[in-house]
């Protein structure tokens, strides 16, 4: 598990998609980032995190993938993904 690139990664969501009313303490690491039951992104914002992810952490992802919607499935699965890239 690596923590301090969860919580860099939730700060890069709040920035990127504008979410002024959260803090990074307030995102659960294991919560869906997509739909009602966690953080409830919707796929503009998928797409500009997307952007975000790898412009930020400089690597691209092949976005017909089927395997990318599992490693955007929460910020635990992200940022377990990038560290693979950046591996």
């Amino acid at each position: 598990m690596n923590t301090q690139l969860e919580n860099e990664l939730k700060q890069l969501i709040i920035d990127k998609l504008g979410l002024e009313d959260i803090n990074a303490d307030d995102i659960d690491s294991a919560a869906p980032l997509f739909g009602d039951d966690g953080l409830g992104l919707d796929s503009v914002d998928a797409l500009e995190l997307g952007l975000a992810v790898q412009k930020h952490f400089d690597f691209q992802m092949d976005s017909e993938s089927q395997e990318l919607r599992t490693h955007f499935f929460s910020v635990r699965t992200l940022a377990d993904f990038i560290a693979t890239q950046k591996g």
